[in-house]
């Protein structure tokens, strides 16, 4: 392989060049999570107050066809940026399209909920409770989901980093995997932490119970700080490897 020749993303010299049959599968399966989020809303409305009830609802659609995107781009840039598909990848890869079907439900009731807290009750709420143990449990469910696809993300790339000499990887291929980590760590950090905020709080109402999900607000105050902190470490790597590339020239 002819590293000087591949494509280049971000400093990144992309060794995925096709999309493999792993890569088209899991695609299909986001595709068709996105669908169960969609389809979760009811019918096509046939009035305007129908319309307008499916526009109330349509924040919480894009919450979470944010997040599961979240999850879709990093198994899309591991695939673009190593090329692998060994068992391993494989495996990881089907696992996460498991977890993130399985999380469509618990992702839409936790979302429906956060809209309507965070639009004062202008999104209309599916997170409806009998008891403040299923209040609990869902935060629970739904941070078991959220740090699972976190995990296997991460398992990914550690996968990609063990393969790094047979790539030709050089150190800032390796610390932009090695981001990757972290960024997913902090992820199941933040789910880790909602999880045991649900499950700590005092019953009864107050603004304590936004808590759990306030708890995945972290990632906007570390992630950002973390970037800026990696990308300046990336660009001397850069550096380094164009003034070697100039000099072998």
């Amino acid at each position: 392989m002819d590293l000087h020749q591949l494509p280049v993303d971000n400093g990144f010299r992309l060794r995925g060049s096709s999309v493999t049959r792993v890569e088209t599968f899991v695609d299909a399966a986001f595709a068709f999570a996105v669908t169960l989020l969609v389809v979760s809303f009811g019918a096509m409305p046939e009035t305007f107050a129908e319309l307008y009830e499916a526009l109330r609802r349509f924040p919480a659609f894009i919450a979470g066809f944010a997040i599961l995107a979240l999850f879709w781009h990093a198994h899309y840039r591991f695939c673009r940026r190593l090329g692998l598909e060994n068992t391993g990848v494989v495996v990881l890869s089907l696992a996460l399209v498991a977890t993130a079907l399985f999380y469509v439900y618990p992702l839409r009731m936790v979302m429906s909920a956060a809209m309507h807290f965070m639009t004062a009750g202008w999104a209309p709420s599916e997170f409806r409770v009998e008891s403040f143990a299923e209040f609990r449990l869902i935060f629970v469910i739904y941070g078991v989901g959220f740090a699972t696809l976190a995990m296997l993300v991460v398992i990914l790339n550690r996968h990609g980093l063990r393969k790094a000499s047979e790539l030709g990887l050089d150190a800032a291929e390796r610390l932009i995997l090695r981001s990757e980590v972290v960024v997913h760590a902090v992820y199941i950090g933040c789910a880790v932490l909602s999880m045991v905020l649900a499950l700590l709080l005092p019953e009864g109402q107050g603004w304590w119970l936004a808590l759990p999900g306030l708890a995945y607000g972290l990632m906007a105050v570390i992630l950002p700080a973390y970037g800026y902190r990696v990308g300046r470490r990336v660009d001397a790597r850069l550096a380094e490897r164009d003034a070697s590339e100039k000099g072998a020239s």
